[in-house]
């Protein structure tokens, strides 16, 4: 069974960076297209970043683009997300989500083509 477990949240003031992780255990890491999916107080949850099986192809919603980096470490299971210049906007629970895939190229960008999910990690960004 996947298990997935976030990690690197926490308070921080507009315009500072924070790194979360994603632990990934259970399967084979590799064979997993992974994802980042953050859900504020009150609002739908939306698709924040997502990344092939290969790391070659990544996806960023446009309120991210620029800010944020996505990327994986295969040997290590682990999956990133570096978010630099941080804003009050950015404040919501993040989650990472995992899905088999056959194809080393194509990541999900939506949260229905996920069959696992982590508990979330709060980031909380200060005015």
């Amino acid at each position: 069974q996947v298990q997935l477990v976030e990690s690197g949240g926490g308070l921080v003031q507009a315009g500072d960076s924070l790194r979360l992780s994603c632990a990934f255990s259970g399967r084979t890491f590799s064979n997993y297209a992974m994802g980042w999916f953050r859900q504020a107080p009150g609002k739908e949850r939306e698709s924040v970043a997502a990344i092939s099986r290969s790391a070659f192809s990544t996806y960023y919603a446009d309120s991210v683009k620029g800010r944020f980096t996505i990327s994986r470490d295969n040997a290590k299971n682990t999956m990133y997300l570096q978010m630099h210049s941080l804003k009050p906007e950015d404040t919501a629970v993040y989650y990472c989500a995992a899905r088999p895939t056959d194809f080393i190229d194509v990541y999900y960008s939506r949260g229905y083509e996920y069959a696992y999910w982590g508990q979330g990690t709060q980031v909380t960004v200060s005015s």
